[in-house]
């Protein structure tokens, strides 16, 4: 037996909501920040981001499917592909491995909380984003032609496209050395080690 349908019933349009097909949530965050079209630097500022993803306002606008190379002053360098524009900018999706989509997360709920809750940042320097190219000497003496991810008073992170140095491997950045403390593929990161004057 079917159930009566009232007259207001009727008169409604079938209207289904659109699913968000957001798998993370994103957060309103205002964080600076660079990307690289036609061959020239150009800023941006996000109006929300999360590790999936960041709506951004910039001036120059990238085509829909453009790969994006976006740095982030608070995050570092992300790879990722313009999903839509708008009038005002345009929306990336990242391509990050789990690992670093991982360090994204943790760092975006930092940055949500730290005010909030009077938070320490774990870095004992702030980093900065840049994307320069960098010529490292590794300890047997190979030269690498890396680009620069990010870099501090303390360290600075790499990409190359090639075996990266290993963990505690001693290398030289022009006139300074440093220390490698992580490395993994395409990408390694070294605290500087600072020699003490007499």
């Amino acid at each position: 037996m079917s159930l009566p349908v009232r007259k207001e019933q009727r008169d409604q349009p079938n209207v289904r909501q659109k699913p968000d097909r957001r798998r993370h949530q994103r957060v309103p965050l205002r964080l600076t920040g660079r990307f690289m079209c036609d061959g020239v630097d150009h800023t941006f500022l996000t109006e929300d981001i999360s590790c999936g993803g960041a709506k951004l306002e910039a001036a120059a606008i990238p085509g829909i499917g453009t790969n994006v190379v976006c740095y982030f002053d608070e995050l570092g360098r992300v790879a990722g592909e313009v999903a839509r524009t708008t009038d005002t900018g345009f929306a990336v999706q990242f391509e990050t491995p789990k690992h670093k989509k991982d360090k994204l997360a943790d760092r975006l709920v930092w940055l949500v909380n730290y005010e909030k809750y009077d938070l320490v940042d774990e870095r004992t320097s702030p980093r900065k984003a840049t994307g320069g190219p960098a010529l490292i000497t590794r300890a047997n003496g190979t030269k690498l032609q890396c680009r620069v991810i990010d870099i501090s008073l303390t360290g600075a992170a790499f990409e190359f496209d090639g075996p990266v140095p290993i963990v505690g491997e001693h290398v030289r950045v022009g006139s300074l050395r440093g220390a490698v403390v992580r490395a993994i593929t395409g990408e390694f990161a070294i605290r500087f080690i600072h020699q003490k004057k007499d």
